[in-house]
Order: C-alpha cells, then sequence, then structure tokens
C-alpha cells in the first residue's frame, strides 16, 4: 500500500454514505478528520485553489428513489468520488424487506474505481452489496454471530481493527471511524499529513486492534442444556486444564458425543474454548492485581512462562507486560488476594446471560 502522497495535487472527493441509522459521531467524526487532513495537506502543498479535499455527504431520498448529496465542502463543480465510506451504525442493522437505492449507488461507484469503505455496523450494508463476498471482514466484535449469520460468504474476522482490501476496506469498533480515517488520509495525502492529523486530534496512529478491547463472549443461546452446563463448570475452572474425558463426565455425555455437540454449539474445540477463558482469567489479573507475569502463568496452570507469553500474544495481540500498560487499573490489588474472588463478576455476568 503507497505510504506516499500523491503526485498530483488535484482536489480528492470524500463521499460518506449515510442511512437512517449512521451515528452522528461517525457522520461528522469523519467531517472533522477529513478537514484537518485537508488543511494539512493544503499548506504542504503549498494550495491557492481552496482545499485539498472536498467532503460530501450522500442520503436517500425516499421519495426520489435515488441517492443525493445532502452537504458539499465546495460546491458548485461536479462530483469526482475518489473514496466512499459508510459511517458505523449504533446498532447492526437488520436485513430490509427490499434493496436500497444505496446499495447500487455503492456499486456503481465502486466499478468506476471508487473505493468503498466502511466501520461497525456500516459493514452490514457494505456486505449487502456482495463487494465482499469471498473476502474477510470486520466489524464490532459483538456484532460477529449476526453478521456472520447474515453473510455467510463474507469471512467475518473481527480481532483486527482493519481489514484491508485496496478497493474495499472493512473497520470494526464504534470509534474505529478514527483508524480507519487516518489509514485512508496516509493512502489519498501521504504518511506526513496522516501523522500530523492523528497529532492534532490526539489520536493514535493505525496500528491498534480490535482484539485488545474484545470480550470472550462464548455462545451461550444454542438450546443444548448438557453443554451450557459444561460451561458454566469450565468458568470455575479457569486456572486448571480440564480433560475432554473430566468435561464429559460431568456433562454426562460420552466423550465423541460431548466433542461433536460442544463443537456444534459453541463453534470451538474444548481446548480453544479453555484458552479463552484461561486469556480471560489472565486479563483480569493484569488489569487488577499487582501478580508478576511469572506469578499469573503459575497460577493459570502453565507450567512454562515462555509459552504463556506465546498464547497470550497470539489470543490478544499484546504481550502481557503490553497489556498490562495499556489496561492496568488504578489501586490495582495486591497479588495475595484469592483468584476466585476477582472472577466472581465474570461467574455471576455468565449465569445470568446462560
Amino acid at each position: 500500500m503507497a505510504k506516499t502522497a500523491p503526485a498530483s495535487t488535484s482536489r480528492i472527493e470524500i463521499g460518506l454514505a449515510c442511512d437512517a441509522g449512521s451515528s452522528n459521531a461517525g457522520i461528522y467524526g469523519l467531517t472533522d478528520l477529513f478537514t484537518y487532513a485537508g488543511e494539512f495537506a493544503a499548506k504542504r502543498q503549498n494550495r491557492t485553489a481552496g482545499p485539498a479535499v472536498r467532503i460530501t455527504h450522500w442520503r436517500v431520498d425516499d421519495r426520489a428513489a435515488e441517492v443525493r448529496c445532502a452537504f458539499d465542502s465546495c460546491p458548485g463543480s461536479p462530483h469526482a468520488l475518489s473514496l466512499v465510506v459508510i459511517p458505523g451504525n449504533v446498532q447492526a442493522p437488520e436485513q430490509p424487506e427490499k434493496e436500497s437505492p444505496l446499495l447500487n449507488w455503492l456499486r456503481e461507484h465502486h466499478a468506476e474505481g471508487v473505493v468503498i469503505a466502511a466501520v461497525c455496523g456500516g459493514v452490514f450494508i457494505l456486505a449487502r452489496t456482495g463487494l465482499l463476498g469471498g473476502r474477510q471482514a470486520t466489524t464490532h466484535w459483538s456484532f460477529s454471530d449476526q453478521f456472520a449469520s447474515q453473510f455467510p460468504d463474507v469471512l467475518t474476522e473481527t480481532d483486527h481493527m482493519i481489514i484491508d482490501y485496496g478497493d474495499v476496506v472493512t473497520a470494526g469498533g464504534v470509534l474505529a471511524w478514527a483508524d480507519l480515517g487516518l489509514r485512508l488520509t496516509e493512502r489519498f495525502l501521504g504518511t506526513t499529513v496522516m501523522l500530523e492529523t492523528a497529532r492534532f486530534m490526539n489520536v493514535d496512529p493505525p496500528g491498534r486492534e480490535q482484539r485488545f478491547y474484545s470480550e470472550f463472549d462464548p455462545r451461550t443461546k444454542h438450546g443444548d442444556r448438557a453443554i451450557l452446563k459444561a460451561q458454566q463448570w469450565l468458568l470455575t475452572q479457569r486456572e486448571s486444564a480440564v480433560s475432554v474425558a473430566d468435561i464429559a463426565r460431568y456433562a454426562a455425555l460420552e466423550p465423541r458425543t460431548f466433542l461433536r455437540r460442544f463443537v456444534a454449539a459453541t463453534g470451538m474445540k474444548p481446548s480453544v474454548y479453555q484458552q479463552r477463558l484461561r486469556i480471560t482469567r489472565a486479563r483480569e489479573m493484569l488489569e487488577f492485581s499487582q501478580a508478576s507475569i511469572e506469578e499469573i502463568s503459575w497460577n493459570l496452570g502453565y507450567g512454562d512462562v515462555a509459552g504463556f507469553r506465546r498464547v497470550f500474544r497470539k489470543v490478544m495481540g499484546l504481550t502481557p507486560s503490553d497489556y498490562r500498560r495499556r489496561f492496568c487499573q488504578p489501586g490495582a490489588l495486591p497479588a495475595t488476594v484469592p483468584a476466585r474472588e476477582l472472577s466472581l463478576n465474570s461467574q455471576r455476568s455468565f449465569a445470568e446471560n446462560g
């Protein structure tokens, strides 16, 4: 991906495709971000012919059944979009009864070479165009199951904050519009302008991953009571590895039957499920206790601290030390606080949701 400003100093038009559920924070946040970026770019280009970036908002006119420009930062000249961004929705959009004119509008612009990007719930709209078929896409981690169910031809990957295919870009997280905006600023206006914009907005440059923040949210509404019983028991066993035979025995199932039903109900093998539970426990200890990495590793049953570090980084995208630096809570409890005392809230939450 290009990291330098394009040689041409022609104005770039960026359109925001808004629907009824679009978040105002995303719409106006992206408008401000691209405005700042345009101002920094104009200074570097010594422009005398107005802003380097033209920002337009587009909405469906229900009476005319077409997409029309609802806002234009530089009115008076023909539109020449280089990029269209679908801001995030406050909630994951439901499947509409009929196709919106916005979908055809997006397809037509993509066919003309316009880059199409979407944030959070806006990724559902992009997926309905068919442009994500056979590709990976991210959305807010809490929408993962709903998105995968609606769009089985899209490879749902919500660990990442941004997935960039060049012609289509998806971003997850309510505030991921900032990460996406900076990534696109870097592509269209160069790294220097992107860094100036990030500094001005007090925003970290692109590089975060959504898995730094996402919670392990196991499926519990699957209707298999034996597997739910096993899941609830495993939550109390987060500080030790439990064999499939032991879990199957607790669920009163034959091991092969248990394994098949567990994977069908939760979408993952028991070993992976336990690993996620133990890493969740590790996150709690890193955030709320002063225990050393070695103590946490030992308390969770990892005999090899190097192995614990590898597993943690694989799941979270950060080392345990980096995670603690980012998320440690003020007044963290001493390492001597009983481990189970810290997990009571998690157990209550699981029981209520289960």
